[in-house]
This record gives C-alpha cells, structure tokens and sequence, in this order.
C-alpha cells in the first residue's frame, strides 16, 4: 500500500506507486524513446529573458498502448489524493506528461505557477504532479521547493517519490549544481474553480 505525506503548505507526497523496476522501464523507454529540446515557457520570444526563466529540455510522453500503464497509475494516485486532501472537480488529463531533464549546470526554472492562460473551451490545469525518476545520488542541486505563504519548502528527494499540489501554487527547481536530474510533470484538468 503507497505511504502518503502531507506537509503544512497543501501539497502531498506519495510513495511506492512504483516499484524500483518500474521506475527503470519508464526511464528507459523515456530515455531512449522521447526526443527531448529545449524546454519552452508559452508567449515568450526572447531568449535572454527566457533563459534567466527556464533552463531544461523536455520531451512529450503521449498515452499509447506502451504508456497506458503509466497514465492508469498516476490517474490512481490523483484520484486517492484528490479525493482525500483537496475534492477539486476534475476531469483528467487532457495533456500530455512532461520528460524533463535537467542535465547542465544551472539547469533551473523559477518560481512559476503551473496554471495558464485557457483558450475558449479548454479545461484548466488544477492539481499538478512530479514524479522523481532520478536517484538522489545522481545530481546535486536542482531541488524542488513548494511555497506556502512566506515558507519555501524543499521536497524530499527520493526516486519515485510523487508530489501532488494544487496548480495555481508558486513552485520551483533550484539550480543544478551537477549530475542529471529527470522529472515527469503532470496536469490533471477540471472545470474552472468557482
């Protein structure tokens, strides 16, 4: 059975929704099978300004027939945790998962929140998840840290580990110092909040 977390800030941790050779198939396939760029931040064109932002590159991972297991499994855990911490409306995912590695020095995004500006008719992000694939002893720096009011909080490092917050809260990765840290980024979507 998954061990959760929650701190005092409203954000959730969740353990153990992988097992150690799961994590090694799905950084494999990502590895190998996501082409990777670098990573972008919608409606910025400058690229000084865009670099003092986010520094990563990132890759797609769409649900296909090898992915389905991946998508059910973090689909468990936001339902579990939604349903016992937050109760947000949701709808799903209508996205797909962000690889995101961050694998050069300074590799960093600031502090930002996951909520966007929504087209007509399109759902938005509300609950936010980042599951940890790198071990801890493979980079130094590049923690994420969760604000709560005037407290920033570093989530533990631990591969595996998922962190579960609502989307509109300021988040960030620190600088890497060194080594490679990969993440995978999800957004589960639901009506605007009332």
């Amino acid at each position: 059975m998954p061990t959760t977390e929650i701190s005092d800030v409203d954000f959730v941790t969740w353990q153990n929704a992988f097992t150690p050779e799961e994590l090694d198939v799905l950084d494999s396939y990502a590895t190998t099978m996501l082409p990777v760029d670098k990573a972008i931040i919608s409606g910025m064109s400058k690229e000084e300004e865009y670099a003092a932002i986010r520094k990563a590159k990132t890759g797609w991972l769409a649900l296909t027939p090898e992915t389905t297991w991946i998508y059910d499994r973090l689909a468990y855990v936001a339902r579990l945790a939604n349903a016992q911490y937050w109760r947000f409306d949701l709808g799903g995912f209508v996205e797909d998962f962000q690889y995101t590695v961050y694998d050069e020095p300074d590799d960093h995004y600031s502090w930002h929140m996951d909520t966007v500006k929504q087209a007509a008719g399109k759902t938005p992000r509300k609950l936010s998840m980042v599951l940890q694939l790198s071990d801890p002893a493979d980079y130094s720096g590049g923690d994420l840290q969760i604000k709560g009011g005037p407290t920033d909080t570093t989530v533990k490092r631990e591969r595996g580990l998922i962190t579960l917050f609502p989307s509109y809260m300021l988040h960030r990765v620190t600088p890497l110092e060194s080594g490679v840290r990969k993440s995978l980024v999800v957004w589960i979507s639901g009506p605007p909040f009332k």
